[in-house]
């Protein structure tokens, strides 16, 4: 009877705990269900709750921590801001400093984003218009400094600066007028405009400081967005169309710049020394041959000359690129005569095109390998590249070697890779937090179904990869790293705006930003201008906008030919 007993109470305590478990874990599926609710409210306050009492997933946080941005968004607009006339560049990419110009061109102007502060006496401060104090310029930014970095008759390029986060370097460049008739030069290639005098300047942006600088006389370097310059961590790599030579240096901590290589008519750092000896040896083998000649000449009663015949050796990039082509055809058949026939096809008779190619374009993939662009010399100074033909190749800088080579008919692999692996065609530096998070077509669906669309309206499978590759290399940091671009969060029309640092031209309407997530509403709207605004609809007007990386604060600037710029500042109030 005992037995019987303890065995009860034990049954009847086995079905308690049970009970006490599904009680348990009803409540926590009530909790789940609750933080998700709270998660993707409206209310920032539920969704700090919800930050409190949920843990994201493994390598989420940061994604997570995104979200916030579909509550903090930009509520209120000041327009026509009284503002100094300045040309304004861009937001760094921590979000610390705003760059300008002077109208002039002449000077660096920085700014210090902070926030407007103003007391209100009243009980519903929210329903009062904003004391004129706030609207000025001045209650959003701190003046630091003004740096003179062109002389009289240089010019700052307004489209050109790099920022090297890990240090707060700012890299500008200035220079004299284009010269479209220059003079041939020794190695320069003819058809490319000349520049006196290009500057680059390495300033500390904290202080405004000049760490260093690096001069280039009678070159060309497309400083337009950035285009001839590119930055990956410490690396700088600068292209010389002119002398068809690519730069490459370093940037150490204490601001310095450091020459790595030149990578151009020679590779190796030897090359030069190698090629000059053998010139030496070649002169005197000449000098003796002469020399035989004119004995024998002179026994003879002859004293007519014959000149040898010689000529200028390819460029060392030129002629690992040729070599690579060459050993490509060569392995596509084993048959001696069908490889034959296949190098008269496809290498010799194209081999003057091969060899008439310039350098347009250059980008890091990583500390060792470049993506470089081949073209026309009209393309090279052309503004729109999109009608000439391209080639791609990379480059191995350790190894001096060309590793792999995109012709017209092989595009399509490149896009391929291009279409999977987007994010490693950016090259973001590793010690950025902030353009890490850039939406593309590789990790993020929005964005990859948006190209498929795209893809779908286009007239042709050919054009449309075209297009696509026309943007490669990219120019360096010419993405806004603002969540407010992320494709996860928000919807906007890429037409009006979209995260790549270009102007766009003006219109009328208001720009939408909607959420991705249900019920998919209306979150904020970007107006460039008053709804009853007095401005002449035939003028065509240009808008730019500069999104801070952090912060919910936008500046969009409208540009009327023969008008005064609008600056207006878009803010959460």
């Amino acid at each position: 009877m005992p037995v019987l007993e303890g065995t009860a109470a034990a049954a009847c305590l086995r079905r308690r705990r049970r009970r006490r478990g599904r009680v348990k874990e009803e409540l926590q599926q009530e909790e789940v269900k609750r933080a998700r609710r709270w998660g993707s409210s409206n209310n920032i306050a539920a969704r700090i709750f919800h930050r409190q009492i949920a843990t994201p997933l493994p390598g989420t946080s940061v994604h997570c921590a995104r979200q916030f941005y579909e509550n903090l968004v930009p509520s209120f607009t000041i327009y026509e801001v009284d503002c100094p006339d300045i040309c304004f560049r861009k937001f760094t990419d921590d979000g610390l400093y705003l760059v300008s110009f002077s109208r002039n061109q002449q000077d660096l102007i920085v700014y210090r984003p902070t926030w407007p502060s103003f007391s209100c006496k009243e009980e519903n401060c929210h329903s009062h218009d904003l004391p004129p104090k706030v609207k000025k310029f001045e209650s959003f930014f701190t003046h630091l400094y003004s740096l003179q970095l062109a002389s009289s008759n240089e010019l700052i390029c307004k489209d050109f600066f790099l920022y090297m986060e890990s240090n707060r370097f700012g890299l500008f460049a200035t220079s004299t007028a284009q010269n479209h008739d220059a003079p041939a030069a020794e190695g320069a290639i003819s058809g490319i405009p000349s520049i006196g005098k290009i500057t680059f300047y390495l300033v500390r942006l904290e202080d405004g400081v000049i760490m260093d600088e690096r001069v280039f006389h009678n070159d060309f370097v497309n400083l337009g967005h950035s285009n001839g310059v590119f930055l990956y961590d410490d690396l700088l790599a600068i292209v010389s169309i002119r002398y068809q030579t690519i730069y490459i240096l370093q940037i150490r901590d204490c601001g310095t710049l450091v020459d790595v290589r030149a990578i151009g008519s020679f590779c190796r750092e030897d090359d030069e020394l190698f090629l000059s000896s053998y010139a030496q040896g070649l002169v005197a083998f000449d000098k003796g041959k002469k020399e035989e000649a004119s004995n024998i000449q002179n026994e003879n009663g002859l004293q007519h000359l014959q000149p040898t015949q010689g000529g200028p050796f390819l460029s060392g990039i030129k002629q690992r690129l040729l070599s690579f082509i060459f050993r490509g055809i060569w392995n596509e058949e084993t048959d001696h005569t069908l490889r034959v026939q296949y190098l008269k096809k496809k290498f010799y008779f194209h081999f003057q095109d091969y060899v008439d190619l310039i350098m347009w374009k250059v980008q890091f993939l990583d500390r060792h390998h470049l993506l470089i662009k081949f073209g026309s010399v009209d393309g090279g100074v052309s503004r729109n590249a999109e009608h000439h033909p391209a080639f791609f190749a990379v480059y191995n800088m350790e190894t001096t070697e060309i590793i792999a080579f995109y012709q017209q008919n092989s595009a399509e692999e490149l896009y391929y890779l291009f279409e999977k692996y987007a994010d490693h065609f950016r090259a973001n530096s590793r010690s950025s937090m902030h353009t890490n998070f850039v939406s593309s077509h590789s990790n993020n669906v929005y964005a990859f179904d948006q190209l498929n669309n795209m893809k779908g309206k286009a007239s042709g499978s050919s054009q449309f990869v075209k297009r696509m590759l026309s943007s490669l290399p990219f120019s360096c940091q010419s993405q806004s790293p603002s969540a407010y671009f992320d494709h996860s969060l928000f919807r906007y029309d890429e037409k009006l705006i979209s995260a790549t640092d270009r102007p766009r031209q003006s219109t009328e309407h208001p720009i939408k930003f909607i959420l991705r997530r249900p019920p998919c509403s209306l979150r904020f709207k970007i107006k460039t201008g008053p709804e009853a605004g007095t401005g002449d609809g035939r003028s065509k007007r240009i808008c730019s906008f500069l999104f801070h990386p952090i912060l919910p604060l936008i500046i969009s600037v409208q540009q009327t030919y023969m008008q005064p710029t609008v600056v207006n500042i878009h803010f959460r109030r």
